[in-house]
């Protein structure tokens, strides 16, 4: 998670891109929530591999990592030299079973993962691959080919960032083995070099197919991935029970945090609200507001707001950051 989140600004200008709220929750931390529920046993360890984000948001990872039971590491990649770098800025924790996960990608599963397999690499069928690397299977469900971003068709099978390696001292050897033959691909070290000479010494990686697979690349991405969220969670108890309303009417699902007011308004469905937030004289769905926002006279739809944010006006459709001022 190392990287600047430069297509989700302004968003990403104040905190990293992994730790903005989807449904209440940082992505990472749904993020490896969710994939401690697929592994089927305990995790010893969750290791962040992180640019410059302060000391604040590293304590905060590690408690995400201790909330689940596990320690948290924390390691830096201080230059952006491709996936297979960032991988390694953490070796001293590639031992073992080990899930390699891109923190900006949330999905959703029923399966346990099989920990007998030598590998596996998580894909979802898409209808457009061409903007993705693709997995080609043979007849025994294993992977054969790794490709690219193909123009032409090869396969609707994308890889969506993330793996599983039975031994991860093998997985480090491979990714040391890049860096120290300059092995790149456009100027970076790449995962899909490594495991290409995996599989060339007989590793088989099988595919982890799941139900749906959630982006948080930019902000319609990220607003879509809150609604489906929201969806995901429906059953459970998401509305605060400090909420002050009057004269309002929520549709659910919605989240709602600490300390929110609102009034006279119609808020839902499809909407997540943090703690702190003001909110009179609004319809407001599909949208994410973070916290401590103040929106008044206005109908929102499909939007994102940051926190500390004051939105007054009328019918429209926002990407604001935080401490912004719109009437």
């Amino acid at each position: 998670m190392a990287g600047r989140g430069s297509r989700l600004r302004p968003h990403t200008l104040t905190i990293p891109k992994p730790l903005i709220p989807i449904a209440g929750k940082p992505i990472v931390q749904r993020l490896v929530e969710d994939i401690t529920k697929v592994c089927g046993e305990p995790v010893d360890e969750i290791a962040f591999i992180i640019g410059d984000f302060g000391i604040e948001v590293e304590n905060q990872l590690v408690s995400i990592a201790e909330n689940l039971g596990a320690k948290g590491s924390i390691y830096y990649q201080e230059e952006a030299l491709g996936t297979a770098h960032a991988i390694l800025c953490a070796k001293d924790s590639l031992e073992g079973k080990v899930v390699v996960a891109f923190a900006d990608t949330l999905f959703k599963a029923d399966f346990k993962m099989d920990d007998a397999a030598e590998g596996i690499i998580w894909v979802n069928q898409i209808d457009d691959p061409r903007a993705f690397g693709v997995v080609k299977l043979n007849e025994n469900n294993i992977i054969t080919d790794f490709v690219e971003k193909p123009q032409e068709f090869v396969s609707d099978l994308a890889i969506i960032g993330i793996y599983y390696f039975k031994d991860g001292a093998y997985l480090k050897n491979e990714l040391q083995y890049l860096i120290d033959n300059d092995i790149k691909e456009k100027g970076e070290y790449q995962l899909t070099n490594a495991l290409e000479n995996m599989k060339q010494k007989g590793t088989k990686f099988a595919p982890g197919k799941v139900i749906e697979w959630l982006d948080c690349g930019n902000y319609a991405a990220t607003v879509y991935t809150n609604q489906r969220v929201l969806e995901f969670i429906k059953d459970e108890t998401i509305i605060d029970a400090s909420l002050q309303k009057e004269n309002t009417v929520i549709i659910e699902p919605c989240y709602i945090g600490k300390n929110v007011k609102i009034s006279n308004s119609v808020i839902g469905p499809h909407v997540s609200i943090g703690d702190n937030c003001e909110i009179n004289n609004a319809l407001i769905s599909n949208s994410l507001i973070q916290k401590n926002t103040q929106i008044q006279t206005t109908n929102m739809v499909n939007s994102m707001v940051g926190n500390f944010a004051k939105i007054t006006g009328k019918a429209q459709e926002l990407s604001v950051g935080d401490y912004n001022e719109l009437s």
